[in-house]
């Protein structure tokens, strides 16, 4: 222990004056004589703790009232120390700190069931403690990366549940800080409990590469370091190593490509820090004039902050003609900003100056806490955060040319109702540099926007609440046309609502008397209740899909990149175990889908969907045996079937949406219709109902296309030659 408190008290002596770090002292010994005999569950003894999360906090260079809070964060709740007793010998200050971090300490714990009501109202205590004294959240976040590295201490499901946490919650909170230390250990530690296979794969890849890598960032520095000095720039430059999170993520985006991990080269990138920000871009010339630049690779984060404060400018260059590499260029103070964040305010300055931008920088902050007071819900909270703030973000502009921040993805749609709410509801088209573009356009960097509005009031369409149209991405402006949605008449919402969801069931080939479950899975006790939600578009068709597809799958179900035959590992027989098992070829399940098994007499279980026409009408009802579904890996053949009124270029149009997807086509049939229109039978291979979901609402959206919807429910055709048992696709 006494290694840990001299490398603390060595740390904080770096910026801190002696009598500050006297004062830290102080505030460890009490906490020493607190915690006395007290033991974690991992076995250490309980300071350990407290003296790490001071130390993380010495390194982002905080101040004494924070470090002096972090050693004492759980004298009261854990030790029984009074608060008053805090104050009297550290101050109200660090008392009130210490009393903030243990009510963040009081945070829900998920019940079963209620994950994301827990997490929402965790978050809102969080953000309302940031608006009190953003260093309670510093405190909390150090606090959460010592527990994340002393996790494999509590049981397997908990490590879990945490590390989600973590990478959902506390690694994007950090990056909105603008606190980079924090946020790559917290996302690699998380990554690590959640996926241990992926990451030891990368780590072990990474290893392997790690002299070559080196050898290539040395060659680079010295080259770039020569031609600094011939224009008389300092300069310091060093190699910065990706974590591997954020490989995962780009090994994720080249898959999409149809590339692997041989393929990335910007493994590591280069730092080069300057004095003055003029010296940032004759850096950039003397960079790019030495190696090629790539196109749309090149970002100025210094004319255009991040909302977090963040400031440097960002290229990609081929090295020697062949090898891409990231090439960051930034100033001294800059990087301390990048490296600290808003945690930057807190260092120890000997004037005691206050950071004059530093209301700007969490002006976002003060945004959220005003939607929070708007938003009718926890979740709606939850689903705000991580939609609006927790994700990258574009800069975009108004006619006026005032500049406005919305998250990466969102849509003129979204940036009209960031204007005004009424701006949203009476949108009719938009204006992107001067030219027209849908609603569902995805802004870019510097984008101006320009909303085309009609002059009566007709509200928005129901159409812009649909995820798979994308329509809008923030979920500000989802709240706003759900609000407008809510006010029409209850009867009028009951019925749209009835009719949206009888249209989505058929689609999905799912039988129309689970209505009523489907209420009860939603958690609400009237129907009429269920239907108005779904009219006024508090639920939406997809997300149905997507909630029966989680109830009938395990949680993790990952889809191969290529298509597979489905594997028996997919599908368990209850009270049983592993048996040979295969998916009947008249109803075509796939995870999401109620089923059922059939015990035939040659091949094992036969797997159908539980309102299949064959098991329906089974007589032997003795051989039918529950099943459900395991953790897939697999791709499932899915019959649909679109009606599309005939015109040049539909067949194309329609294959596009589904490539685009991701999805296979295994086959396909086209027939002529007597009315001017054609039916399309096609077969896809889909990982589950959500993806099913979103692909026939994408096709149901190209032009012409009347229907889209789900075929091969088992229900036999009735002929002459049927018999009383239905088709003779049942195996025995």
């Amino acid at each position: 222990m006494g290694t840990t408190i001299e490398e603390l008290l060595s740390r904080a002596g770096q910026y801190l004056p002696p009598e500050k770090v006297k004062a830290v002292e102080e505030a460890y010994q009490f906490a020493m004589k607190a915690h006395d005999g007290q033991m974690r569950r991992s076995g250490e003894p309980y300071l350990e703790h407290p003296v790490h999360v001071a130390l993380t906090l010495a390194g982002l260079q905080l101040d004494t009232s924070s470090l002096m809070a972090a050693l004492l964060h759980d004298v009261s709740e854990d030790a029984g120390v009074p608060l008053p007793d805090i104050a009297a010998k550290f101050g109200p200050e660090v008392a009130k700190l210490v009393d903030g971090v243990t009510k963040l300490g009081r945070l829900s714990r998920p019940a079963e069931g209620a994950a994301s009501e827990a997490q929402a109202e965790n978050l809102r205590k969080m953000l309302l403690a940031m608006a009190e004294d953003l260093r309670v959240v510093f405190i909390k976040l150090a606090d959460r990366l010592h527990n994340m590295m002393t996790l494999d201490a509590l049981p397997q499901e908990r490590q879990r549940t945490i590390a989600r946490e973590t990478l959902e919650i506390y690694a994007p909170l950090a990056h909105r800080l603008g606190i980079w230390e924090l946020k790559w250990q917290l996302e690699d530690l998380a990554f690590r409990h959640l996926e241990p296979k992926k990451y030891h794969h990368i780590a072990r890849l990474l290893a392997g590469r790690r002299e070559e890598r080196e050898a290539f960032i040395t060659d680079a520095i010295q080259a770039l370091r020569r031609e600094f000095d011939r224009a008389s720039i300092k300069a310091d430059i060093s190699g910065r190593p990706k974590h591997i999170y954020s490989i995962e993520q780009k090994i994720e985006k080249y898959a999409a490509m149809g590339k692997d991990f041989d393929d990335i080269h910007d493994l590591a990138a280069l730092r080069v820090l300057v004095n003055t920000v003029s010296e940032c871009y004759t850096a950039l010339g003397i960079v790019h004039g030495l190696w090629h630049p790539l196109p749309d690779q090149f970002n100025d984060f210094i004319a255009n902050p991040k909302p977090n404060g963040y400031q440097s400018l960002h290229t990609t260059v081929l090295y020697e003609g062949h090898t891409p590499i990231e090439i960051q260029i930034r100033t001294h103070e800059m990087h301390r900003i990048a490296e600290f964040g808003v945690a930057a305010h807190w260092r120890y300055k000997a004037d005691a100056k206050k950071d004059l931008h530093y209301e700007e920088k969490i002006g976002w902050l003060r945004q959220l806490i005003e939607w929070h007071r708007e938003l009718s819900g926890a979740e709606e909270f939850l689903e705000s955060v991580k939609t609006d703030i927790f994700i990258d973000q574009v800069f975009v502009y108004t006619p006026k040319g005032e500049i406005k921040d919305l998250p990466k993805g969102a849509t003129p749609l979204d940036f009209a109702y960031r204007i005004h709410t009424d701006l949203g509801h009476r949108c009719v088209g938009a204006k992107v540099n001067g030219r027209l573009v849908p609603l569902s356009y995805q802004l870019k960097n510097g984008d101006i926007v320009e909303i085309m509005t009609s002059k009566a009031g007709r509200g928005p369409s129901r159409d812009w609440l649909n995820p798979v149209l994308g329509y809008v991405k923030t979920s500000h402006a989802r709240e706003k046309i759900r609000a407008w949605f809510k006010k029409q008449e209850r009867t009028e919402n009951i019925e749209r609502g009835r009719d949206l969801l009888d249209k989505a069931m058929r689609q999905l080939g799912i039988n129309l008397a689970e209505r009523d479950n489907l209420a009860k899975l939603f958690k609400y006790d009237s129907v009429d209740d269920f239907y108005a939600a779904v009219g006024y578009g508090g639920i939406t068709p997809h997300q149905i899909a997507v909630r029966l597809a989680q109830q009938e799958e395990q949680p993790h179900v990952v889809a191969l990149p290529t298509p597979t035959k489905p594997s028996t590992s997919a599908i368990r027989v209850r009270g049983v175990g592993d048996l040979l098992t295969h998916l009947a070829q008249c109803c075509h399940p796939v995870p999401g889908d109620r089923i059922i098994g059939y015990v035939t007499r040659t091949r094992g279980v036969s797997v159908h969907r539980a309102d299949c026409y064959n098991i329906v009408h089974e007589d032997e009802k003795e051989r039918l045996v529950a099943v459900e579904w395991g953790e897939t890996t697999s791709l499932y053949p899915v019959k649909i079937q679109v009606v599309a009124r005939d015109r040049v270029g539909l067949m194309r149009d329609i294959t596009v949406i589904v490539a685009e997807e991701k999805i296979n086509i295994s086959t396909i049939n086209l027939a002529n219709n007597a009315d001017h229109t054609v039916t399309f039978s096609l077969t896809l291979e889909a990982a589950n109902l959500e993806q099913l979901s979103r692909i026939l609402g994408k096709v149901e959206g190209v032009k012409g296309v009347i229907s889209a919807s789900r075929i091969g429910n088992g229900v036999a055709p009735k002929t002459a030659a049927d018999g009383a048992r239905g088709s003779p696709t049942m195996s025995r």
